[in-house]
């Protein structure tokens, strides 16, 4: 767990139509959204992987309470740590706000959600039987391979993620308008990056990119099965290319692959 402590460990696209967005996934990205053997009873819980490989991702209903607040779908990020609610102490100490408390899925994880002090909501989990020690897989088809923070102060944002999971400042690129671009690491790898959010942009909040083999696949699986496109095809560092949409539930969802 060594390796994984601090790094991005988990997600879950919290949605209104689970159906619907297992569909849309399918298509866009390649996943199958399978039963999951530790769902707790009476929990709708499936897995999002590609077939045959470990799952990336979690999918379930959004909560009643978060429906109720009008909350929309979204992708929750989670980050591992040695213990959440020592976790959870600092944050507050540092100013973030607890969105569900210190919680256990038995046998599981025990886990939590804040806000940080920029109003971004991110998880935190410790795993209750720890697996080997691994690097967290950012790199191959089908995982989320970059994290980005649009942020309503991002030096602020990232004061408090440093503090709060040793992450380190990278290189930062000059993005004219849109102000400075900070890339960040965890363990030395460079993991994503983090700005100001656009003035459109209703709160802070992170992004997620599914790692896709092509870029002009997903752009057109995206129009023909009910995705809106909010941003790209744009090229990014490293030859690759981004899509930034919602899918047909209200999701803001990423893309990153290579042109084709």
């Amino acid at each position: 767990m060594a390796e994984q402590q601090r790094d991005f460990a988990w997600y879950e696209l919290m949605t209104t139509d689970m159906a619907g967005a297992a569909a849309f996934y399918a298509k866009v990205t390649g996943w199958e959204a399978n039963a999951s053997p530790m769902a707790p009873p009476g929990m709708e819980y499936r897995l999002f992987g590609l077939p045959g490989q470990m799952a990336a991702a979690g999918l379930m209903p959004l909560p009643e309470p978060a429906r109720a607040m009008g909350v929309p779908p979204h992708f929750l990020g989670y980050v591992a740590v040695p213990d959440v609610d020592a976790a959870v102490a600092q944050a507050v100490s540092l100013g973030a706000r607890v969105a569900i408390p210190p919680t256990d899925i038995p046998s599981v994880v025990r886990f939590a959600c804040i806000w940080d002090p920029q109003g971004a909501a991110i998880g935190m989990i410790t795993p209750i039987n720890p697996p080997p020690d691994v690097k967290p897989d950012y790199a191959s088809p089908g995982r989320i391979g970059w994290h980005e923070l649009y942020s309503t102060d991002w030096e602020a944002g990232f004061g408090f993620y440093t503090a709060m999971f040793g992450w380190q400042k990278d290189h930062a690129m000059d993005m004219g308008p849109m102000g400075t671009y900070q890339i960040f690491s965890s363990n030395g790898r460079p993991i994503g990056g983090m700005m100001n959010k656009p003035e459109a942009m209703p709160v802070a909040a992170w992004a997620y990119y599914v790692n896709v083999p092509g870029i002009d696949t997903a752009l057109a699986a995206v129009q023909a099965n009910g995705g809106q496109v909010i941003h790209g095809p744009a090229e990014v560092p490293g030859e690759m290319w981004i899509l930034q949409g919602m899918d047909p539930q209200g999701a803001f969802f990423a893309v990153v692959g290579a042109k084709g």
